[in-house]
């Protein structure tokens, strides 16, 4: 029996820096070059014939072999990447972008890139807060009620603010001169960022490739070389891009920050705020302050709040909500008043009108009218409480559901990736599903960092009252400043985990990963770890289940997060 001790020791100090041929590796053990011991069948177990050996131990394959990858190979590359990898390269290019500078839109890319939770998380908070706001307004028959509902809808990837004061918020609900203000800036938001011949192009082109590959990879020959180089699992780990980019196209988010602040302008320039004298006048004739309108500072805490594109609706989900509560109670509360037949001008009496509808006579009135048109008129025991929760209502609810969709397609197209390469010879967690792993538990552990940051940062907006004045807190600061340190490390992990995915992906079909500790999951075996070279049908054959289930699990989590998505898209509006 020759001990192996001495060549370990002697590869561990001097690098192999030769390419690695297992096949004549292979050859030369069975041959009995490196003595009778060492070989084993593809399922680990010694051979008593070393002439028979179709694998071999971690500790023979590092001093026959060496510890190097085996060589580059084109074919096998450039096959593996354009039918693999390429397809969803292009398809990045067609998520929404939409921000004001090319810096916002890049750290967009690789955010949804290094942490697809975080991207289907954001779309998923986008289609569900569409059906909540169109369901809490729902039992509102208010004039303008269902260009509310498509303004604030439309508005998730915006950071907006509502102003009470001056009975701006107020007069723009009630006053029959800002008709044409709801009208004109629901028709100037209704651009459609949609299905373009490039989108349906990349889309298509990522659908048949993968199907083609899939059916390709069952048929194809088989050899121990292009089994590992095999991109199957690579398709899966990137099929979460489909219905991201799909879900989109769908909702087509309003993310330009230009077009979104030319309308915003424009309506603004209309609208109409109530005087004393009991006549309305433009607002720009009393101050450059609107009901809503975009949001132009904030300060680092909420720069991602203010850029526009749909990732970081994350960011947005609870100051938006806020705003929603904020227009809703308005709305109600003259809703109501409305249903009483009472008018704006209480000396005045209510005039009717056929079909239902408000005679404008009766939305008229003085400034301090207006206002208290939409201030609650019942005691907050009655049910109207006057200290809403600064969280919102429904928030739990939408993030819980919101974060299990998101979730399940992460580990869904992960876990499909891993289970694909752990059966692949030889079993277990190597280099490739252990690089998947790592994908996936980042991106994860982004999306958490993220939202946490997003909390922090809405909770750093906390003040308190103290003699007229608002001040905040020690922990409201400690908040804000937490808010930026995570959210600053959770960008940078994403980077990373982008770049890392890419690269384990060029590992994979550049023959990096084909080396002795990579093959013969020394990670996961330990001291039991070997190397299968030569792989028998049997073998292939053995992979079909683990390879339908893979196909079938990345595929079913890409369905089911799409079929989602339609069902909460585009919710009934109040009449």
């Amino acid at each position: 029996m020759r001990s192996f001790a001495p060549y370990a020791c002697l590869c561990a100090m001097f690098p192999v820096v030769l390419a690695v041929n297992f096949d004549t590796c292979l050859q030369q053990v069975r041959n009995g070059d490196w003595g009778p011991t060492g070989g084993t069948d593809n399922a680990g177990h010694p051979v008593s014939n070393i002439s028979e050996a179709t694998a071999i131990t971690y500790d023979l394959c590092l001093v026959a072999c060496g510890a190097s990858s085996e060589p580059f190979n084109w074919s096998i590359f450039s096959q593996q990447f354009s039918a693999w990898l390429l397809p969803y390269l292009a398809l990045v290019s067609q998520l929404p972008f939409g921000a004001n500078n090319r810096l916002d839109n890049l750290v967009s890319m690789l955010l949804t890139v290094g942490s697809p939770t975080l991207a289907a998380y954001s779309l998923a908070l986008t289609v569900l807060n569409g059906a909540w706001v169109a369901q809490r307004f729902s039992h509102l028959s208010y004039p303008n009620v269902r260009n509310a509902v498509k303004i604030l809808s439309s508005l998730q990837q915006s950071s907006f603010h509502i102003i009470t004061e001056e009975s701006l918020l107020a007069s723009l609900i009630v006053l029959p001169e800002n008709d044409d203000w709801w009208t004109e800036l629901v028709l100037w938001l209704n651009y459609v960022h949609t299905w373009s011949i490039s989108a349906v192009a990349s889309i298509l082109w990522v659908i048949v490739a993968y199907v083609f590959t899939v059916v390709d990879s069952f048929e194809g020959v088989v050899t121990a070389s292009t089994l590992n180089a095999n991109g199957q699992a690579v398709g899966s780990i990137f099929i979460w891009l489909l219905p991201i980019v799909v879900g989109w196209l769908q909702i087509s988010p309003k993310c330009d920050y230009d077009r979104v602040h030319q309308a915003m302008q424009r309506a603004n320039v209309i609208a109409h705020v109530a005087t004393e004298d009991g006549k309305s006048t433009l607002a720009s004739n009393i101050s450059n302050r609107r009901a809503i309108a975009l949001q132009k500072g904030g300060g680092d805490i909420h720069s991602d709040e203010r850029c526009t594109a749909p990732i970081f609706n994350y960011a947005r989900f609870l100051p938006w909500t806020l705003a929603v509560e904020t227009v809703y109670y308005a709305f109600r509360e003259a809703d109501e008043k409305s249903d009483s037949r009472q008018p704006v001008d209480l000396r005045a009496k209510w005039e009717k009108r056929d079909r239902n509808e408000i005679h404008p006579a009766n939305r008229r009135g003085s400034l301090s009218q207006v206002a208290a048109y939409v201030e609650p008129t019942i005691h907050p025991a009655a049910g109207y409480a006057q200290n809403r929760s600064r969280w919102g209502p429904g928030v739990v609810s939408r993030f819980l559901l919101a974060a299990l969709f998101s979730l399940a397609l992460t580990w869904g197209t992960v876990g499909a990736a891993v289970l694909v390469a752990f059966y692949t010879p030889t079993k277990g967690i190597a280099c490739r599903s252990g690089s998947y792993l790592i994908y996936g538990f980042l991106s994860t552990f982004v999306w958490m960092i993220m939202v946490a940051s997003s909390v922090l940062a809405h909770y750093s907006t906390f003040t308190i009252s103290f003699k007229g004045r608002y001040a905040h807190t020690k922990s409201t600061r400690l908040a804000g400043i937490f808010s930026i340190i995570l959210r600053k490390t959770g960008k940078f992990l994403a980077s990373v985990n982008a770049v890392w995915i890419v690269l384990a992906c060029l590992f994979q079909f550049g023959s990096f990963y084909d080396r002795c500790w990579c093959n013969s999951s020394v990670f996961y075996l330990g001291k039991n770890a070997y190397n299968v070279i030569d792989v028998g049908p049997a073998d292939v054959e053995a992979l079909n289940a683990p390879w339908i289930a893979g196909v079938g699990l990345a595929s079913g989590c890409a369905i089911l997060f799409l079929g989602f998505i339609n069902i909460l898209m585009n919710p009934a509006l109040p009449d």
